[in-house]
C-alpha cells in the first residue's frame, strides 16, 4: 500500500493580477485631451502631428498592454474595450500624422462611429461597475460626435468632439484615480459604483456574501 507521505506534493503558484483598467484610462486621457485641445482650437492645427504621436506612442502601447492584462486576468470588459480603444486611437494617430493639417477623412470617420458604436458593447456588459463602464460608453460618444465631423466637415461638430473628448477625458481621470485607491487600500475610498458581484469581490466575498472559494487557483469572478 502506498503512503501518501511518499507521493510528490503538488505546488499551485498563484499569480496575482491587478486591473489593467487605471493604466488604460490614464492613457486614454493622454490622447482625448490633446485631440480636445487640437479641435477647439486651443492648439494651431500644425500641431496635430503632436496629438498623433502621443496616440501612437503613449496611448497605444498602454492600452494594448492592459487589453493583454485584461485577457491575462479574464475580466473580459477590461480587455475587449482596452482592444477596440487601442486599435482606434492607432488609426486616428496614424491618420492625423499622414493627412494634411486640419484635414478631414470620411473612411476615418466610419470608423470612428463604428468604433463608437462597438464601445458600448463593453460598457453595457461592465454595468456592474458603472463609473468605468461610464468611461467606455463616453469614449463610444465622443469617437460617434469625431466621427461624424470627419464626415460632415462641420465645425459644430468639431466643437462638440472636442468637449466630449475634454469630458471624457476629466471622468477617465477620476475613475483611474479610484480604481488605483481602492487597489492601493483594498477597499472602496471613492466611489465607483460597484454592485452585485463585483461590489462583494472587494469585500473579498462570493456572489452570495460567503468568503469567495475561486473554482480554479488564483481565479476572481470580478477585479
Amino acid at each position: 500500500m502506498t503512503n501518501p507521505r511518499d507521493e510528490p506534493a503538488t505546488r499551485v503558484v498563484l499569480r496575482p493580477l491587478a486591473t489593467p483598467l487605471p493604466l488604460g484610462f490614464l492613457a486614454l486621457a493622454l490622447a482625448t485631451t490633446v485631440f480636445a485641445a487640437l479641435q477647439l482650437g486651443w492648439i494651431p492645427p500644425e500641431q496635430g502631428r503632436v496629438a498623433a504621436l502621443t496616440a501612437i506612442a503613449a496611448t497605444v502601447p498602454l492600452q494594448l498592454v492592459s487589453s493583454i492584462m485584461g485577457f491575462l486576468a479574464r475580466d473580459p470588459v477590461a480587455a475587449t474595450g482596452m482592444g477596440v480603444l487601442t486599435g482606434t486611437w492607432a488609426v486616428v494617430g496614424l491618420t492625423t500624422y499622414t493627412s494634411p493639417p486640419g484635414s478631414t477623412s470620411a473612411g476615418l470617420g466610419v470608423l470612428l462611429v463604428t468604433a463608437g458604436i462597438s464601445m458600448f458593447v463593453p460598457a453595457v456588459s461592465g454595468l456592474a461597475k458603472l463609473v468605468p463602464a461610464s468611461v467606455m460608453a463616453l469614449a463610444g460618444v465622443r469617437f460617434i460626435v469625431t466621427g461624424i465631423y470627419q464626415l460632415q466637415a462641420a465645425p459644430t461638430w468639431k466643437s462638440a468632439a472636442g468637449w466630449v473628448g475634454l469630458a471624457l477625458a476629466v471622468l477617465a481621470l477620476y475613475a483611474a484615480l479610484a480604481l488605483e485607491l481602492e487597489g492601493s487600500h483594498r477597499r472602496t475610498v471613492l466611489p465607483v459604483g460597484r454592485s452585485g458581484p463585483a461590489a462583494a469581490a472587494v469585500r473579498g466575498e462570493g456572489p452570495l456574501g460567503t468568503a469567495e472559494l475561486a473554482i480554479e487557483p488564483g481565479i476572481r469572478p470580478q477585479l
